[in-house]
This record gives C-alpha cells, structure tokens and sequence, in this order.
C-alpha cells in the first residue's frame, strides 16, 4: 500500500482511525478465559465492532510475545482476520525493532512475507542501517520513531544536538532523526511516530516535514485530543493515522465490551470525518 492508496482508504471511510490491539489478557472480561485462544477472541470481536471506522490496527507485540508461542499464533491469526475482514486495513507491526545487518533483514521477513503487516515500528538509534532492510519490500512501510508521547521522551529526543558543523545551530534530536530519515526512503514507504502528547511539535515537525505520513499515539488515557492532533499535525492529505488502544479496546468491562468498543471508535470516527473537509 503506498500514500496515495491509504488516503484513498481514509477518505473513503472519513477516518483515520488506528486501533491499537495492546491486547492484555489480565484487562479481558472473564468470560473469555473459557476459549482455548483468548487473545484472538478478543481481537476477533474488537475488529468485528471496529472494522467499518478503523483504517489500521496496530498489535503491540509485547502482548503476543509473553504468551510464548500461543501468543504469536494468535498474532497469526489476528493478521489473517484483519485481511479477511477487510483487506484494505493498514496492518502495523507495533514491534520497535532496531538492530542491524542480516538480523534486521530477517525481522523484516518475518513481519513482511511470513505475517503480511504492512509496516513495522522501528528504533533508529542505530541509524540507516536499521532500516534500510525493511525499505527493501515493495509497498512496505518503516514507522520510525522520532517524537514518542511518553514523558521521558525528553531524557534524549527533544535534547538539541548540533545540526550544522559550519554554522554550530543546533537543533532538536527527533528533528535530527526525521531530517535524516526522510533521504533513506519516501513519502510511500517511511512514517515517522509522532505524539499526541505534545501537539505543537506536531506543527514544528509539519515545518520540515510536510508530506509524510505521522503516526500519532497519546490520544486518550496519555491525555492528547484528536482536535489537537489535526490542528498541529494534519497536512493536504491528511497526513495522519491517530492511534487510539486502552480508551477503545478496554472501554467496556463486560460482556459487551465489543459493543461499547464500538461506540467508542465510532465517536472518534466520526470527530475526525468533520475535520476531512477536502
């Protein structure tokens, strides 16, 4: 899937909706511990609920990992639903990867051809190295992160680092990072995660970064609104994919968790199709 598709995917369905699966089996209504595969019970019924507002899911992988391998059959599974469900969805591997070499090739193998996601988080502290690999695959996606939405972000990436030997400016590490990245791929392969935490760097980033595609956590429980989200961040194409977990996904405790899952990414949905005017 390139840029232009995903907008089209956007504008047909006037979302931009991400559904994040950071699906814990300890926050499940209890009535799904009785089902052999937990996780993708939950996740079936959350994607059934959601389908027709979100135009991506995001798995956390951290959830799937700690179920061994129980838990990556699930993920499996989770994967093929989501195409089966709907094949336009944006699928994103939320795994922040960052190694390099054959490694990283191999990650990229394994999110790309053996579990058909359409992107994968990655950890650029390694620089090019650690994502070139993952550029390689046509119509693939690298999310790199550059300005996270939790509140050490500050330890290293809003820290000013020298930018111009010639002119000593100094400028803001993620600035660095999204600077950098933006020459390893394109607008159609490289999104940078950007969060809702701080929307007036959203703006800053716009500034320097006009045309790509921003992954935008912290909406909800971490406090960012989606106005403020497209106020700072939105460009002509949108430009956006909000992620949304905890306050969708565990909105409801019982029974009918999906039909309040629902109603949820439903309100989101529709805040967001007032503000795709073109």
């Amino acid at each position: 899937m390139n840029s232009k598709e995903l907008y089209g995917n956007i504008l047909r369905k006037r979302s931009f909706l991400c559904v994040g699966l950071d699906s814990d089996p300890s926050l499940f209504p209890e009535h799904l511990n009785s089902f052999a595969n937990p996780i993708f019970e939950f996740n079936k019924a959350i994607i059934d609920a959601t389908s027709q507002y979100a135009v991506a899911y995001k798995p956390n992988l951290a959830f799937y990992e700690a179920e061994g391998v129980k838990g990556w059959e699930q993920l499996e599974k989770t994967v093929e639903y989501i195409r089966r469900k709907d094949s336009s969805a944006f699928i994103i591997a939320d795994a922040k990867r960052g190694d390099i070499g054959n490694t990283a090739s191999r990650y990229a193998s394994a999110f790309f051809e053996r579990m058909d996601f359409d992107a994968v988080t990655l950890a650029p502290y390694m620089g090019r190295d650690s994502v070139d690999p993952f550029l390689k695959f046509d119509n693939k996606w690298a999310v790199v992160l550059a300005l996270t939405s939790n509140p050490s972000a500050t330890d290293f990436e809003t820290m000013n680092v020298v930018s111009d030997d010639m002119t000593n400016e100094s400028s803001p590490l993620y600035r660095k990072v999204i600077e950098t990245a933006m020459g390893w791929g394109t607008s159609d392969n490289i999104m940078f995660v950007a969060g809702a935490t701080r929307p007036e760097k959203l703006g800053e980033i716009r500034q320097f970064c006009p045309d790509h595609f921003l992954l935008v956590p912290g909406v909800g429980t971490q406090g960012g609104t989606i106005a403020d989200v497209v106020k700072f961040g939105m460009n002509s194409q949108c430009g956006l994919l909000v992620n949304i977990s905890r306050n969708i996904i565990f909105a409801g405790k019982g029974k009918d968790f999906d039909s309040v899952a629902a109603q949820k990414a439903k309100e989101a949905a529709c805040e967001m199709a007032s503000y795709l005017n073109f």
